[in-house]
């Protein structure tokens, strides 16, 4: 996914008059609402969709809204002032009152609905229904969708109240989650990993919600406690909220022939998924047929080089099902998601992901979810022999696709030209062994050194004799390779734009929103500038406070090391 620079982008957009002209509804005006749906907007009530690919519905305000903090660097992107944040009804809007929105913009966002496959296996049985007609945005709401500097963008309420698909939930979001997902957005944007993005968040100062989650210091696998939390609105912002679910619903509706039109909207969808997220790849000139073959290659590239880089900079998705996978190929739910800190191949934040969602098993998930958006744009080329054909051989090519681009970020990780499996391989058993902290150690060693004892900064266990000259053996080899490969300090230079120095640690993010719960936004603000740099050397403040080991204090500690999908 690509962004405007941000030399490019001049901010202009000052007044909620000017913002509301940017408005420019592509999926309420190409695609079908549902034919059930209450008019006006006022849908809130669990129900099955039987068709249609939006529910039309308005966003629940918070009561008694309150900023916590926006994303200037995003604004500026945008074209959007800063000054805007202090508009009245610019708050009203992104905390839920959608009533302030003025013409052309529209009194009602959308909801949409999705399927749900974990591993290639089609579920019903989270739609309370059991149909999957009731399964989908149960509390994201999207107000916006617009072209700013030239770049399509929607923007979706997380938090924004109950919808259709709410299962009986309220449709909130407490600030804990609100606080990690708007912090990781924008991590990850600086980590150069394609992502949604976070535009602003909101917390009512009257309105909270009872979650379960985690005593003090606990040690257990589940919440064992409840907590009544401060309601939250984070604002998410992505060219589109598209997903590989959404294409499935579709596709098992044509599949099963429930209606006479649920092949086309299929179609429908598709189309809009082009138009949405990859028109500048694709030539619109090109038959049907053409561009979906088209789409289903760069899908392909997209969703590979996307895990690589989840791997590259230590982040687990933590459930990566079908309906959390972008079909534009970006990083798309921050719910139960971690960053790994002591390396562990088989490392799962989430209680309840299980080892098929760990840490070194997401390029299979992602090839499970990619299994199911070829499965679902199959139908549309029933037809066409030659191009089914083409299609099945883009999807019996993406393990050696994914295998490529996992080879070529372990080889830019260590500065060499060429991967080299013996090497990565001794690596990883060595770095197991020593328990060493994924992020400092990539770190330290793209300064090259010629001793082990500068790289022990990241290990978490004091090593034996022999560990350590297994050690001095591999950082030999290695580094009579990288001088090979050319300038030393060239490339120490470039794997330190690859191997970041800070990172996303929960035990240092828990503090903000435990902070932000009391009224106090300040340490929300540092972490931001923090993360926002994280490939750069910062103050020795900063450093002395985030490139450090984890403590003991924090290992096993529910809602730190681990925690539930409670949000």
């Amino acid at each position: 996914m690509s962004y405007p620079s941000k030399s490019a982008a001049k901010p202009c957009v000052r007044t909620f008059d000017e913002f509301a002209r940017l408005v420019d509804y592509s999926l309420m005006n190409a695609l079908n609402s549902d034919p059930d749906a209450v008019k006006g907007g006022d849908d809130y009530r669990a129900r099955q969709v039987f068709s249609g690919h939006f529910v039309p519905v308005k966003p629940t305000p918070l009561a008694e809204p309150e900023y916590i903090t926006h994303s200037s660097t995003f604004f500026d992107e945008l074209g959007l002032s800063d000054e805007l944040v202090l508009n009245e009804k610019f708050r009203q809007l992104f905390s839920g009152d959608i009533s302030v929105a003025q013409e052309p913009m529209r009194q009602v966002g959308w909801a949409t609905g999705y399927a749900l496959s974990i591993y290639g296996t089609e579920y019903t049985q989270q739609c309370p229904f059991g149909t999957g007609n009731g399964y989908g945005d149960g509390r994201a709401v999207s107000v916006f969708e617009g072209v700013m500097n030239g770049q399509r963008w929607e923007m979706q309420l997380k938090g924004g109240g109950p919808t259709p698909y709410c299962r009986g939930a309220d449709g909130r979001a407490v600030l804990r989650s609100s606080v990690r997902e708007f912090l990781a957005q924008e991590h990850m944007q600086a980590l150069g990993v394609p992502t949604s993005r976070s535009l602003t968040l909101y917390v009512s100062k009257s309105e909270t919600v009872t979650r379960p989650w985690y005593s003090r210091d606990s040690h257990s696998a589940n919440p064992d406690i409840l907590v009544d939390n401060p309601v939250a609105i984070s604002t998410r912002v992505a060219p589109s909220f598209l997903r590989v679910g959404q294409l499935e619903l579709f596709a098992r509706r044509a599949r099963s022939n429930v209606h006479p039109g649920a092949l086309e909207e299929l179609h429908m969808i598709v189309s809009h998924l082009i138009e949405r997220e990859y028109k500048k790849e694709i030539d619109q000139g090109l038959a049907f047929a053409d561009q979906l073959i088209e789409l289903a290659k760069l899908f392909r590239q997209r969703l590979t080089s996307l895990v690589a880089n989840w791997l590259r900079i230590g982040y687990c998705q933590g459930n990566f099902n079908s309906d959390n996978c972008a079909a534009g190929g970006f990083t798309l739910d921050y719910g139960p998601f971690g960053f790994c800190e002591i390396f562990d191949p088989e490392f799962q934040p989430w209680t309840g992901g299980g080892k098929h969602f760990s840490f070194f098993n997401q390029p299979a998930a992602a090839e499970a979810n990619y299994h199911m958006f070829w499965t679902a744009v199959r139908p549309l080329l029933s037809e066409n022999t030659e191009a089914l054909e083409q299609l099945d051989q883009v999807r019996r090519d993406f393990a050696e696709v994914m295998q490529k681009e996992m080879e070529k970020m372990w080889a830019a990780k260590l500065g060499l030209t060429e991967y080299n499996p013996s090497l990565v391989n001794k690596l990883m058993q060595l770095m197991v062994r020593s328990e060493v902290d994924y992020t400092i150690f990539f770190r330290e060693l793209s300064d090259i050194p010629e001793d082990i004892s500068l790289l022990k900064k990241s290990f978490y266990v004091n090593t034996s004799q022999e560990l350590d000259e297994q050690w001095q053996s591999w950082l030999t080899t290695w580094r009579g390779l990288v001088i090979e490969s050319g300038n030393v300090a060239d490339i120490s230079t470039t794997m330190k734009q690859t191997n970041p120095k800070y990172t996303w640690r929960e035990w240092l993010v828990v503090p903000a929103y435990q902070q932000a719960m009391q009224g106090d936004y300040t340490l929300i603000k540092e972490l931001q500038e923090v993360l926002s740099h994280p490939y750069e050397e910062q103050s020795q403040e900063v450093e002395d406070k985030y490139y450090r080991l984890k403590p003991k204090a924090f290992f096993n500690t529910g809602g730190v090391s681990h925690y539930s999908c409670s949000s």
